[in-house]
């Protein structure tokens, strides 16, 4: 595979921070071109960034003297310079709409970690192990963009990637309800303990916006292409709680099953377990080797034992048993900001690459 030139548009931020990290020693991708703020360009990365996030990693030396540029007013430069970009920028959600066109339009794809374009009906939301065939719609998005490489393609929602893998294997038997309650670290919302207190010996039952994209970012996920747009599945019956947790990094979901056809509990064993996806068929870089990982010991998984699991790449599950309301019900944990945010990206930015989107 040959290397690519890429950049972090949004890099002083917390996800920002992690796309630096995972693509420190990428194989494929090599970080050439850094963007954020108007206050931070024209500084060093080192001086740009108020507070490294990254725990368990410090800033990458390769980056550190990086001249952060300009995401807004430099996008003309920064595109001649890359050949895609990672997106993970915080600002409204029309600004980031029209900034990551503005982008696709210079000819420069865009691997997007927001939430502006999930709904766009010809930008592809891709979970790399669950809808590959979406990334066909790139052919209409360009023509409605009128570009020859430029396109946008996000990742859903980090709170569905715990769920979302361990059920879409099981849509075979149709699937009619699912309840799903997630319970969300604080790295989703880009804190630490740290820099929010006040989550120490606390829970929040509240998320804005995050019950309305966990209810209906899988259907899209689920969907099908017809007539240059990607059609949300009509089915299942989706309904989630989302809530903040005391943890750093991880988020869990509590989920309840109801099919039409019920599958033995061995048979849903089985399917996680022989499950693999196009990451694992292509041995991508970042693809985890058994994606769906199942515990047998009742108090399996847990969010710090667990969640960096295959690099932070896998999804874990535990606790498969029948329900007196739902067929079955069982928990499942991602980590929020690696499979769940920049890692996830990465990955299907290898994806693209396999496939040669970027040539």
């Amino acid at each position: 595979m040959k290397q690519y030139k890429v950049g972090i548009i949004g890099a002083t931020g917390m996800v920002g921070q992690r796309f630096a990290v995972l693509l420190e020693n990428h194989p494929w991708f090599k970080v050439t071109t850094l963007a954020a703020s108007p206050r931070s360009a024209g500084k060093k990365y080192k001086d740009a960034v108020k507070k490294w996030l990254i725990e368990e990693k410090p800033m990458p030396e390769s980056m550190a003297d990086i001249v952060v540029m300009d995401a807004t007013a430099d996008i003309e430069k920064i595109a001649a310079e890359v050949d895609f970009v990672f997106c993970a920028v915080d600002m409204k959600k029309d600004e980031i709409k029209a900034l990551e066109e503005a982008y696709a339009k210079h000819e420069c794809p865009v691997m997007s970690n927001n939430s502006a374009h999930r709904f766009t009906d010809d930008v592809p939301m891709i979970i790399p192990e669950i809808n590959d065939e979406h990334m066909a719609i790139v052919a209409d998005q360009k023509k409605r963009l009128g570009t020859k490489r430029g396109f946008i393609s996000v990742k859903s929602n980090c709170s569905i990637q715990s769920y979302v893998p361990a059920l879409s294997p099981l849509r075979k038997y149709g699937i009619k309800n699912i309840l799903a309650c997630t319970y969300q670290a604080i790295s989703g919302a880009g804190k630490t303990f740290e820099t929010w207190p006040e989550m120490v010996d606390n829970l929040i039952p509240f998320i804005g916006g995050e019950e309305e994209k966990s209810e209906q970012e899988p259907l899209k996920v689920w969907g099908e292409i017809k007539d240059g747009k990607i059609v949300k599945a009509d089915s299942p019956s989706i309904t989630t709680q989302c809530l903040r947790v005391p943890v750093s990094n991880g988020h869990f979901a509590a989920v309840f099953v109801k099919f039409e056809n019920k599958p033995s509990k061995e048979e849903i064993l089985d399917i996680w377990k022989q499950f693999k996806g196009v990451p694992q068929e292509l041995d991508l870089p970042s693809a985890p080797k058994q994606f769906l990982n199942y515990f047998e010991e009742d108090n399996f998984p847990q969010a710090k034992v667990h969640r960096n699991l295959e690099n932070g790449m896998a999804v874990s599950i535990g606790r498969l048993r029948e329900d007196t309301q739902y067929d079955y019900k069982f928990v499942c944990l991602s980590h929020n900001t690696l499979r769940g945010a920049a890692g996830g990206a990465v990955l299907m930015a290898e994806l693209y690459a396999a496939k040669g989107y970027f040539d």
